[in-house]
């Protein structure tokens, strides 16, 4: 079978596989540690009663107890239930940027010499990593043109969040913070543009795309007024159109003294084309475990890494790392700074995997990397179009960034199937199909992005899968509806999603809620 013009026969692994609370049996242990000695306890006590009353429990912590074949049988099963980019053609998670991360890259973060590092040690046993700190936010100062970053944040939401702080702190140091109360986005921005401020007590004023997809100038210019505190978007948006007014836009938002972040979470198909400085942002955000190689945060420890121009500096979270000229340093003495949004120093195996990922390319490498995405993704556009009742909404004949928010409402009109039924019948062929798509403005939404790390045969393999499904949607719809057949995906009933008292996010949660 050519694996060029085929989907797989793929048939995955199905454990009827219950939590692993519900394999426990009292008693049962994987390890059981000797009892301490008595020369041994007369000299430092049981370990026990010279804690702190406070701290010592009042009853046992409710574990599952199980011995350690149980152990492995478990996880193994469930590892074999997964689709990950490491396994398959993963091209349709859209927007989390699903690529290769170099193997090598992931032996130095998982290096005892580097694992072993405790975050306080003393700065002077902790030099190497420093280093690797204190040059990764040089690198993003040239990728960005911004003058200083802080990977302390965790993840992106969480640097928008502390992008947020930031312009409230920025407008409570003029005295305008209790007046400048509303965050401006777009629609196809990333949600958490929208999210994150309103955690920090923020009114949001949402602008709709107009027919190219777009947010309008001339809507930004009734958006923002004395109230504006800022701007958060995403360029390019969800749509993977990119806005060619944005230094228009920053400029009109500047001009009412609100301060201007971007959300680069993807910047994939920008890399070493346009930077955040010259479309007049203050202050950026990347997200490292994204386009800088580390798997996504849901596979793999999540960083972003946040910058601000010299004016804002002075807010950034603290500590920040620095040289001088003989060592590397906390930096603690930060006049305005929002203090801390996460514990520590950020997610530091993310930071040296992108580190690795950049040196090893240099900045011809960054700029391939950008310019090999977009080629793949409108090689994937075209293919898509040429799908029976696939569209690609907005800006219709025109070239994408780094990814599409496409929609199936032309099949599913002319056959009743879903982009979940499509999503369902894809992981039959080993493929995923990402399952969310806010805002629902595009009906029947499905997004792909083909990083640079995909070939032209898995693109093409990718899409006769596609191909597949669409043939069985129009001659056997039933069979799509019932998917899938081959795999453990289930379908997702939406409706306890919006009633608190019938989801559970921990096992415990669903024990109280099921008494």
């Amino acid at each position: 079978m050519s694996r060029k013009i085929k989907a797989r026969n793929f048939h995955q692994a199905k454990w009827d596989e219950p939590v692993i609370f519900e394999l426990s049996n009292k008693g049962e242990r994987g390890i059981l540690f000797p009892e301490i000695e008595k020369e041994i306890e007369q000299i430092i006590g049981d370990g026990i009663s010279s804690l702190p009353k406070n701290m010592i429990r009042e009853q046992l912590p409710n574990l599952p107890e199980l011995s350690q074949m149980q152990v492995l049988k478990h996880f193994l099963r469930m590892s074999q239930q997964t689709l990950g980019a490491d396994f398959n053609v993963d091209i349709g998670q859209g927007t989390c940027t699903m690529k290769y991360s170099p193997k090598i890259n992931e032996k130095f973060a998982t290096d005892p010499k580097f694992t072993e590092l405790h975050p306080s040690q003393d700065e002077s046993t902790v030099q190497g990593i420093l280093e690797i700190i204190y040059k990764l936010d040089l690198y993003l100062r040239e990728i960005s043109g911004l003058d200083k970053f802080t990977f302390q944040p965790g993840g992106g939401s969480q640097a928008i969040f502390a992008i947020a702080s930031i312009i409230q702190a920025h407008h409570e140091a003029n005295g305008e913070a209790d007046k400048r109360n509303e965050i401006i986005t777009t629609m196809f921005s990333h949600p958490s543009d929208a999210a994150a401020p309103v955690v920090k007590g923020y009114n949001i004023i949402n602008i709709y795309p107009n027919e190219d997809g777009l947010p309008a100038v001339e809507a930004l210019k009734t958006a923002v007024s004395e109230r504006t505190a800022g701007l958060l978007i995403t360029n390019p948006e969800d749509t993977g159109i990119f806005n060619p007014k944005i230094k228009e836009f920053t400029k009109i938002v500047h001009e009412f003294s609100g301060v201007c972040g971007y959300d680069q979470a993807n910047a994939n198909g920008i890399l070493g084309i346009t930077r955040a400085k010259e479309a007049g942002f203050d202050l950026c955000f990347f997200n490292l475990h994204k386009t800088f190689s580390s798997p996504h945060g849901c596979g793999g420890p999540a960083a972003g890494a946040l910058g601000a121009t010299e004016e804002f500096t002075k807010y950034l979270p603290i500590p920040l790392v620095e040289f001088d000229g003989d060592k590397y340093f906390f930096n603690n003495e930060v006049p305005n700074s929002i203090g801390k949004v996460r514990a520590f120093y950020g997610v530091v195996p993310a930071i040296l995997k992108a580190y690795s990922w950049i040196m090893s390319l240099g900045s011809e490498g960054l700029r391939e990397v950008a310019e090999i995405a977009v080629l793949n993704n409108n090689y994937l556009l075209k293919k898509v179009l040429e799908l029976r009742g696939a569209s690609a909404p907005y800006a219709e004949g025109r070239h994408r960034i780094e990814q599409v928010r496409y929609s199936w409402d032309e099949l599913y009109k002319e056959t009743g199937i879903t982009t979940e039924d499509i999503t369902c019948r894809m992981v039959d062929f080993g493929f995923h199909m990402w399952s969310s798509h806010h805002p629902f403005i595009v009906p029947q939404p499905f997004t792909l992005e083909p990083t640079e790390s995909y070939s032209k045969a898995e693109i093409d393999e990718y899409i006769a899968g596609l191909k597949k499904v669409v043939e069985e949607a129009y001659e056997n719809p039933e069979l799509v509806k019932t998917a899938p057949h081959r795999s453990v995906v289930h379908k997702i009933d939406y409706e306890p999603l919006d009633d608190p008292d019938r989801w559970a996010i921990t096992w415990r949660a669903h024990l109280k809620k099921n008494k």
